[in-house]
């Protein structure tokens, strides 16, 4: 028995001698914007649209990222508000974040459909074009509410719910339909156009033209406004309705 505490005490004596391996903080080491067990891809994604950040701004006031055509919104209005934090921000103290600009070029990430590894930069354009992620896109099933909404339609409001192609001038598309139609016939088209679904929001500008018609589809409208929108109301009330509605659930 004496011969197995010494054991065990000549053991311990040794462990303690040995050195230990450092452990790394979350978030820390080169362009680590979140914990390790996140992917690289999540840790510079655009709270927004939740895809690899596309001309990244940063706010001054409070240092959180967005793409810059997913702000753009924020900052047609009087007082904006950041969309993470909702602090106040003065808009012209919005810059491009050439930081973080510097790490998507720096970093690569597998693709979601094909696992190839990408740079940060180009996953964007890499996905719009990988056919096994445009299989996943059209193998999705189409969204249908839980019930049917119970807001009114307006008479004197433009059509939300189907769009004409920009392209071709295709009639009666829904979102996915149009997402569907342009991918099969106009995926290789460079005209800039003006997107129809943004364009009949009452916040849209239906003289902006957008670059990339087909990526700003893919990742701006992946759900119907007409669900989960009151076109009505203002924010404030809009919030207070999903609290009201959220307490009656529990």
């Amino acid at each position: 028995m004496a011969m197995f505490w010494s054991f065990v005490s000549a053991s311990a004596q040794l462990r303690q001698q040995q050195p230990q391996p450092q452990q790394q903080q979350p978030g820390s080491g080169p362009g680590s914007l979140a914990a390790p067990t996140e992917s690289i891809e999540s840790q510079f994604s655009c709270p927004i649209c939740l895809e690899v950040y596309h001309k990244p701004v940063s706010i001054a006031s409070c240092a959180h990222t967005f793409c810059g055509e997913c702000l753009q919104p924020c900052l047609q209005v009087t007082s904006p508000l950041c969309p993470l934090c909702r602090v106040p921000f003065d808009p012209k103290k919005v810059e491009r974040s050439s930081s973080v600009e510097k790490q998507l070029a720096s970093f690569k990430a597998p693709c979601r459909g094909c696992s190839k590894k990408v740079t940060l930069v180009k996953m964007r354009s890499h996905i719009v074009s990988c056919s096994k992620v445009q299989e996943q896109i059209a193998n999705c099933p189409k969204f249908v509410p839980v019930v049917p909404t119970s807001q009114p339609i307006p008479s004197n409001i433009p059509n939300r719910s189907t769009f004409v192609c920009p392209f071709c001038g295709a009639r009666n598309l829904d979102q996915q339909e149009l997402v569907k139609h342009c991918m099969d016939n106009h995926r290789n088209d460079p005209n800039k156009v003006v997107c129809p679904v943004c364009s009949a929001m009452p916040w849209g500008d239906p003289s902006y033209k957008s670059s990339n018609f087909l990526q700003h589809l893919l990742h701006r409208h992946k759900f119907s406004y007409d669900t989960f929108v009151d076109y009505s109301i203002d924010e404030d009330a809009a919030l207070q309705a999903a609290l009201t509605l959220s307490l009656a659930d529990n």
